[in-house]
């Protein structure tokens, strides 16, 4: 009895340490946004801050070109997940059910191109951008940002068309539907957990992105990773706007991530496994 309960235990007990370990850097990025400027650089830790102030969410917000950021993020972002969803649909579906020669070599090249870094290709982005006069445009951050998600895309959505039975295309086809019909009624709605999945991952992956932006653009160009590193003072860094702007910044991906939870989590393991 001692041994079995023993066993369920530490597992438990693992799981909450690991819990806490992962989730204080986020507690304290939070808490200390919400801090008095005499207790973030207070020697003594202050883990709870009592009389939190909003000041330095107010610091964030009106910092210049702040709107400007997150309009520029959010373009840059829906932009990269929408474009590499339509072509990552297209290209899954050619792969999973279509035979053709260099299909086996072409699902290589998409794993190569997910486990290279793509801060390879920051020179060649930088000087195409540079000889068509396209430097401190979203346009090239956006193409950047979809090819930087889309072999992820496509395998995971290869997998989810493999996983649909041929026959039910065939049905619909046999029911006078073309192939495009077959796909855009039957398939293309079982895609829904595939599609979530792929879409956090495009999110996450495109609003965090740094260093090309950094690059690229200048101050109208740039986006909002680029704003959290503007808290700078006279005496060194802002540390409240900081962690203020980080919680800010962190808002928009908890969200989604909460809204898409059950079937991104879903569609991520099913799209990996199967096909």
């Amino acid at each position: 009895m001692r041994r079995s309960l023993f066993g369920r235990t530490w597992p438990n007990v693992i799981a909450v340490v690991l819990f806490v370990f992962f989730i204080f850097p986020v507690y304290w990025m939070v808490a200390t946004s919400f801090k008095q400027d005499r207790d973030i650089i207070s020697k003594t830790p202050v883990f709870l801050p009592l009389d939190g102030t909003l000041d330095h969410f107010t610091t964030a917000v009106n910092a210049p070109n702040f709107w400007t950021y997150v309009l520029n993020s959010v373009t840059v972002t829906v932009g990269a997940v929408l474009l590499s969803l339509a072509i990552a649909t297209l290209a899954s579906f050619a792969i999973a059910r279509m035979k053709f020669r260099g299909r086996k070599t072409f699902v290589l090249i998409i794993m190569v191109a997910q486990m290279a870094p793509w801060e390879v290709m920051t020179i060649a982005v930088y000087m195409i951008s540079r000889d068509n006069d396209m430097l401190n445009s979203l346009l090239p951050l956006t193409l950047f940002y979809m090819m930087m998600v889309l072999p992820f895309t496509i395998w995971t959505l290869r997998g989810f068309i493999a996983a649909v039975p041929k026959e039910l295309e065939e049905s619909a086809m046999v029911d006078g539907c073309t192939r495009t019909q077959a796909f855009v009624k039957v398939i293309f709605p079982l895609l829904a957990p595939g599609l979530m999945s792929t879409s956090l991952f495009g999110f996450i992956t495109a609003w965090n992105e740094f260093p090309l932006v950094l690059i690229l653009n200048k101050e109208e160009g740039k986006t909002l990773p680029l704003w959290l590193s503007s808290f700078k003072t006279a005496f060194g860094n802002d540390w409240g706007a900081t962690m203020a702007a980080s919680t800010m910044f962190a808002i928009p991906v908890l969200i989604l991530f909460i809204f898409l939870q059950r079937k991104a989590v879903g569609g991520l393991t099913d799209g990996a496994v199967k096909g």
